[in-house]
């Protein structure tokens, strides 16, 4: 795949508790560069990105409830709320894995409802996207999980935080896309710091990849 539609497909991700303005500038430098498709950033420095990448196409996304998934509801719409005034452009939030464990599938689907409610009044061609967590979950458990999110009209299933026991894998992102058809689109995330397995996971049905090795994966050279 050429490098320039591959960029176009990558969310260029910086997450985690050691992060300061100058590492956020410097990454988004390299989006500015390369032509992710996002920035995807802490909720901190949303408003920071989202000055830095006002020029170009790239977006900002930002995660919501994140990385455990099972923060308070209103929390995690408040979240969602301040990240939009913020500049958010891209949405991933996690599934609360708690609540869909405990087989509360309507607490789960209203919660995800609720937040791409408020996102698409905000602007109906922002994107939210879903993080399983699928290290955690059973193939039915995907298969269910990915209905509940079809379901509450959210735009993307994504595989992984990268906090979890393990990251994105092949036969989770076929899954996924079997499950969600043409109707939504699969994020594949967590451990993908190659170009191989990048290439892999999109011929697997991934249409977006998160990865915080984004320059690394584009430059490979066989």
């Amino acid at each position: 795949m050429e490098q320039e539609k591959l960029a176009t497909m990558i969310d260029h991700t910086i997450l985690g508790g050691n992060i300061d303005k100058e590492t956020i500038i410097e990454k988004c430098e390299e989006v500015k560069e390369n032509n992710f498709a996002s920035l995807c950033t802490v909720p901190y420095y949303v408003s920071l990105a989202a000055e830095e990448l006002k020029q170009i196409k790239s977006k900002v996304c930002t995660v919501i409830g994140f990385p455990l998934g099972n923060t308070n509801y209103n929390a995690k719409l408040n979240e969602t709320k301040q990240a939009l005034k913020d500049g958010a452009q891209e949405i991933d939030m996690v599934m609360n894995i708690s609540a869909f464990k405990d087989n509360r599938y309507e607490y789960v689907e209203n919660e995800i409802r609720e937040i791409v409610k408020t996102v698409k009044n905000k602007d109906e061609y922002l994107i939210v996207k879903v993080i399983l967590e699928t290290c955690y979950l059973n193939n039915a458990q995907i298969k269910k999980a990915c209905e509940i999110s079809k379901k509450a009209g959210a735009d993307f299933v994504k595989t992984s935080t990268g906090f979890g026991e393990e990251g994105a894998k092949i036969k989770d992102v076929k899954l996924m896309k079997m499950v969600v058809g043409d109707d939504m689109k699969v994020k594949a995330s967590g451990g993908i710091r190659s170009y191989n397995k990048a290439i892999d996971m999109i011929e697997a049905g991934a249409s977006r990849i998160g990865a915080s090795s984004g320059v690394e994966i584009i430059n490979y050279k066989e």
